[in-house]
């Protein structure tokens, strides 16, 4: 137990160490990412009907969803993947009871092996975060191209993502996005142009169209930054828990140890006595 101890507490140390940078990513990317969105708002208000790009508007139809389940590679995380795993299978479920076709990419070991079990070839392809030595734009970018892929081969008319939403150490928000087609965030309103009219050149129209998939990564590879803060930081509150727990095991079985000891010694002691005696 004095062992483990001793392997849950440097675990706890190295993930307090590696949450530090993991949460100064995942809080550097929100600004990029909300001030893109408002430029999304601000572009699709000037466009609508038939001009709008698909990826904005959609195929009309939600018959077909693709839904992107991003989880840890790792565990010894406390419910963190699982937590993930069970809003996206929650939604799963909902739309298959409904009659619709449910596409899955599985991003992830965590997610790989437990939708992969539970809905088999439904599961279009999984990716491992371990095989990038960092996250970053190498690992979002062939999620976004593949998402890309099954909207325009209308294999989707849906695209939502699941990951979860880092608020603390303490506290990782299971969270579902729609990225196809793309809604603009409650907090991204708009631009005010007050009252100003601006001509765009390239149109709006041609400026989405490019936007639109770069806007697809950037929502991913900020879930990423989330997700990998959002496991450190569960990481080390489990890794505190467990030494915490082993420190109190310690405690008991030393007592009882202690306990077992002084019994023999009495033991002997009163055979000793009792032999002295008997002569």
């Amino acid at each position: 137990m004095k062992a483990t101890q001793k392997i849950t507490k440097a675990m706890q140390m190295v993930a307090a160490a590696k949450l530090k940078r993991a949460q100064d990513q995942a809080v550097a990317a929100r600004p990029y990412a909300t001030k893109m969105a408002a430029v999304i708002a601000n572009l699709s208000a000037g466009v609508s009907g038939d001009d709008a790009p698909k990826l904005l508007a959609g195929t009309g139809s939600d018959q077909r969803h693709l839904i992107v389940v991003a989880s840890a590679d790792k565990g010894l995380a406390g419910g963190f993947s699982s937590n993930i795993i069970r809003a996206a299978r929650k939604r799963i479920d909902s739309l298959i009871a409904s009659g619709k076709d449910v596409r899955v990419i599985a991003v992830g070991r965590k997610s790989r092996d437990q939708l992969t079990r539970l809905y088999g070839k439904a599961v279009v392809k999984t990716f491992e975060l371990s095989e990038h030595k960092t996250i970053g734009l190498p690992s979002a970018q062939p999620i976004a191209e593949l998402i890309a892929e099954e909207f325009e081969e209308g294999r989707a008319d849906v695209v939502t993502l699941f990951y979860s939403q880092f608020k603390s150490v303490i506290s990782q928000v299971p969270t579902a996005k729609q990225l196809i087609p793309t809604v603009v965030d409650g907090g991204a309103e708009p631009i005010d142009l007050k009252g100003a009219v601006y001509e765009y050149e390239p149109s709006e129209e041609e400026i989405l169209e490019t936007l639109l998939p770069r806007a697809i990564t950037t929502q991913i590879l900020a879930a990423l930054y989330e997700n990998q803060a959002g496991f450190f930081g569960a990481q080390m509150s489990a890794m505190d828990s467990a030494t915490r727990n082993a420190g109190d095991l310690i405690s008991a079985l030393t007592l009882q140890y202690n306990r077992s000891r002084q019994a023999q010694i009495t033991k002997e002691l009163i055979e000793i006595i009792s032999g002295a005696e008997a002569l």
